[in-house]
């Protein structure tokens, strides 16, 4: 099954994934600490209608660690996560969306693709249902892995 169109409530902070009209996913997200918008810089979740521009670390395990979209080889711990406590944690998979609505999240300073908006995973210490991203939409990685799978290239993407 493939999803045509996942939606992301902030107030919520929820995420539904639908296939032809019809839901078969739910769920729970952490999407920015800075709140909702656009601009570059922001470190805030943008909002608007976006697509699935890149599905990216098919293959990788549960958990793997991502840094400029690589995979970096090591794995997601506790005892990673204490070495490393500047990181954030992008893992499992990434789901790079790109805004849909000129000069709202498409171009300019408020280009969603180019700020690196992702779907992905994160560390198994971080609280779903917060917002406390720097701007992308965080899941848990299991969720994550599964909605990857049911996630095809171009899949619409509405934030709100």
């Amino acid at each position: 099954m493939s999803l045509d169109l996942i939606h992301i409530s902030i107030e919520h902070q929820c995420l539904t994934g639908y296939a032809g009209g019809q839901q078969v996913c739910r769920f729970p997200v952490s999407t920015a600490l800075a709140g909702p918008g656009e601009q570059q810089g922001s470190g805030c979740t943008p909002r608007g209608r976006h697509r699935v521009r890149a599905r990216i670390g098919e293959g990788q395990p549960l958990g793997a660690v991502f840094i400029g979209r690589r995979p970096t080889g090591e794995v997601w711990s506790a005892e990673l996560a204490a070495a490393h406590p500047e990181r954030d944690w992008i893992l499992t998979r990434i789901l790079w969306l790109c805004g849909e609505e000129p000069g709202f999240n498409r171009g300019g300073n408020c280009d969603s693709q180019r700020r690196y908006i992702y779907l992905h995973g994160t560390g198994d210490d971080q609280p779903m249902g917060i917002p406390l991203s720097h701007g992308c939409i965080r899941l848990r990685n299991s969720d994550m892995l599964a909605l990857f799978d049911m996630t095809p290239a171009g899949c619409a993407v509405v934030i709100e």
